[in-house]
């Protein structure tokens, strides 16, 4: 099984990366966020109580949503593999996210990291602010907010994936089939070593 981390800052171009990594290996996408609403709008008991965090303006906590992420690895067995987005995005996450997969005899296969400078994410995300609707997309003081957050609580899962042997770089800047060629590469020598395993 392929069990992929992509990871990048906001407007890395991990959205568009991810959907052409899924339909090339048949992964199945977890976003925190898609599992959160998706969660919420069943109805069900973990979507009831992430609902009232949220609603009470609280962060849902890394036990919720790990039993989000859990549920649907249950339900998918069968599954190529899992590309996650979003997520791990704190060592205590990564680890959790260790010690679940290993309860299904799985692990994460590599992390994929697109690198882009802060002045370029500003640019793109500016970009998308225009045709998004998002608010925060628009700001650019909450962007760089945003690139800041990334840089101080995500980057050590980066530390954390490098001293498994399983940290990856690729350059988020250029055209998004390069940047798709590199990523393969990469899963590629990822899929041998798992193999000689």
């Amino acid at each position: 099984m392929l069990n992929i981390v992509l990871f990048g800052p906001p407007g890395a171009g991990k959205g568009t990366q991810s959907q052409k990594l899924i339909e090339k290996y048949g992964l199945i996408h977890l976003s925190t966020g898609d599992l959160l609403r998706s969660e919420i709008s069943g109805g069900t008991e973990l979507g009831l109580k992430a609902k009232g965090l949220m609603d009470a303006g609280l962060l849902v906590p890394d036990e919720v949503v790990i039993g989000m992420i859990e549920s649907k690895i249950a339900d998918n067995r069968d599954a190529a593999g899992f590309i996650f987005d979003g997520f791990p995005r704190t060592v205590p996450q990564a680890e959790a996210l260790d010690v679940l997969l290993s309860k299904y005899d799985q692990s994460i296969s590599c992390m994929i990291a697109l690198q882009v400078s802060e002045e370029e994410l500003v640019k793109r995300l500016l970009l998308r602010g225009q045709t998004s609707g998002r608010p925060d997309d628009a700001d650019e003081t909450l962007i760089q907010k945003r690139v800041q957050e990334y840089n101080t609580k995500t980057a050590p899962v980066a530390n954390y994936y490098a001293q498994q042997n399983k940290f990856f770089s690729v350059d988020g800047i250029g055209e998004i089939d390069e940047i798709f060629a590199k990523s393969c590469e990469i899963i590629g020598a990822c899929q041998l070593t798992l193999n000689n395993k």
